[in-house]
């Protein structure tokens, strides 16, 4: 069994309730939910965390890599765009990750088209709503099990 990081950016906290035409009308929790499930169904345990703060973010980064974390899931929100830091705790903590983004962020404002993270990530998510994260617990799972030679 490993430990998944499922962690979420700005304003994700508001799922449900901000832009259902792009976002979906699903909560965070109950995406969490969904994909705690997935990550469960294949022998693993999924921790989450959320903030709307970069630093908060950063140090959770760190953290995960003292706390048996294994593989990460990250959909940064706006930082996607913005966060030097956020990307720099990435790389010093050397942890594999799959970047998520639930909308189509290339069909939408140039500005959303640059990622700090998609050229570090293992892979990347875009426009499949709360499936992308399901999809990315299965991703992470199955590089886990080449890594453990199964």
């Amino acid at each position: 069994m490993a430990r998944l990081l499922l962690l979420n950016g700005p304003n994700l906290n508001l799922l449900g309730q901000r832009e259902p035409e792009t976002y979906g009308a699903a909560t965070l929790e109950a995406l969490v939910a969904r994909a705690r499930a997935t990550a469960t169904a294949a022998g693993h345990e999924l921790a989450d965390f959320q903030s709307n703060a970069e630093h908060e973010l950063v140090e959770r980064v760190h953290a995960a890599r003292k706390d048996g974390t294994a593989f990460l899931i990250v959909n940064p929100g706006a930082f996607t765009h913005t966060s030097i830091a956020l990307r720099d705790a990435l790389l010093a903590v050397a942890l594999p990750f799959i970047e998520v983004h639930l909308s189509n962020v290339f069909a939408r404002e140039t500005f959303r088209h640059h990622s700090y993270f998609t050229d570090i990530a293992v892979g990347a998510i875009f426009g499949l709503g709360g499936a992308g994260y399901e999809l990315a617990v299965r991703a992470a799972a199955e590089r886990l099990a080449v890594r453990a030679g199964r």
